[in-house]
């Protein structure tokens, strides 16, 4: 016998992957929304805008959307396939958004995983299209509440601004209620803070990379999984982000002017050469040699055209392609192996912290600012030398020269 009163938090349930025997979506599987096909389908529009499929999951997830539904497989570029040491896929499945029930793939959720979003606005049995300016303050302050940093709500705040500013202009709402006065809610991006990313120094990144090699498996794949790990460090040190990293295939791996390289997907879907170092083409190759030999399949030439055929360029066991989670937490296991000289940063490591360190530790080697916004893919100058604060040292701050100045003031005073 069925519940009368169904959980605030079972939502969308027909869109997983399902066979045509699946009873069609009933109302309140999203509480509070009349038509909850037609929402789905206005999210799935505002999703199809980014050409990054990176993005696409990235502004899902941090709404709280599940990523294997049929209706926005497309916008979403195809279900989320992970399980980077099993080849499994990385998502439970979208049957409920309760905890340990489906959703957003296995064990990442935190402590604001019920606050996302669409999650919030079940909840509350409210549909999210009639929300007004109150209902996101309210949300944000909740963030807070909950330890949520305010990169995160900064974040978060523009995800959702950008979905409600979809909505406006295609006139399913009457205005964005996400459009709000960011310096009076303490989230003004006009003068960014510092990082609190950690910074790694390159002997740390060399300690990474040699954890990578021999990182513990006791299967027959250890040497596969050594190969991809090392990969994975060492393309990270080029810089990338994780979205870029996962969605590079075979074929992005090519030859341009006699230079090898990688011809990467950005942000706002722009695509831009990263020229690979020794150090990761090799690493990228043995990986891709391994890989082929247990496939028994052959490591194809660099070429300087794509392929008709592509797969991932890391992928899990069965070909399948790698989440940002399964990224975020092979960094985790390489760290706390690496021992003593990651030991004090062993479990904040993640993606972020390698292209942070590529960024610092070119500028610091003096590298022009201009040739590092290429390599990285930032927008604007100004984002670039937001990441020079990792040159400040003892040497470079003036605290030590106003402290003479009030002791010498103080000695001359005693004298």
């Amino acid at each position: 016998m069925s519940d009368p009163q169904p959980s605030p938090l079972v939502l969308l349930e027909a869109l997983r992957p399902t066979t045509a025997a699946t009873p069609a979506l009933r109302t309140e599987d999203w509480p509070g929304v009349d038509d909850p096909e037609q929402l789905k389908l206005q999210i799935a529009d505002w999703l199809s805008q980014y050409a990054n499929p990176g993005t696409r999951r990235t502004y899902a997830y941090a709404l709280g959307l599940p990523t294997t539904w049929r209706l926005i497989e497309a916008a979403l570029g195809g279900a989320v396939s992970g399980g980077a040491g099993s080849g499994g896929s990385a998502s439970a499945g979208a049957g409920s958004w309760e905890a340990g029930v489906g959703g957003p793939p296995a064990g990442a959720e935190g402590r604001l995983h019920q606050l996302a979003w669409f999650r919030w606005c079940a909840g509350r049995g409210i549909d999210p299209r009639g929300v007004t300016g109150a209902d996101v303050k309210l949300w944000l302050h909740l963030l807070e509440a909950a330890g949520a940093g305010k990169r995160t709500r900064q974040r978060m705040l523009s995800t959702l601004s950008a979905f409600y500013a979809h909505l406006t202009e295609t006139g399913v709402v009457p205005a964005n209620p996400a459009a709000l006065n960011r310096a009076r809610l303490g989230l003004n991006r006009s003068s960014r803070d510092a990082s609190p990313t950690i910074r790694l120094t390159p002997a740390q990144l060399h300690a990474l990379l040699t954890a990578a090699g021999q990182l513990t498996n006791r299967t027959k794949l250890r040497d596969l999984y050594a190969a991809r790990a090392v990969a994975v460090v060492a393309l990270l040190t080029l810089g990338l982000r994780v979205s870029e990293l996962v969605n590079l295939d075979r074929d992005h791996l090519m030859v341009s002017g006699g230079e090898p390289m990688l011809r990467v997907l950005g942000k706002g879907g722009v695509h831009r050469e990263v020229y690979l170092t020794d150090l990761a083409i090799g690493a990228v190759l043995d990986y891709l040699a391994e890989r082929d030999r247990l496939q028994r399949a052959s490591t194809p030439t660099l070429r300087g055209r794509t392929k008709a055929e592509s797969s991932p360029l890391i992928a899990t066991r069965d070909g399948g392609r790698c989440s940002r989670f399964d990224i975020n937490a092979l960094l985790r296991r390489i760290a706390v192996q690496a021992g003593p000289a990651l030991a004090d940063v062993a479990d904040r490591i993640h993606p972020h912290a390698l292209r942070h360190a590529y960024v610092t530790i070119a500028l610091e080697q003096d590298a022009r600012i201009q040739h590092v916004q290429a390599d990285v893919g930032h927008a604007t100058i100004s984002t670039t030398q937001y990441y020079d604060r990792g040159r400040r040292t003892r040497d470079t701050t003036a605290a030590d020269v106003v402290a003479a100045a009030i002791r010498a003031a103080g000695q001359q005073k005693v004298d």
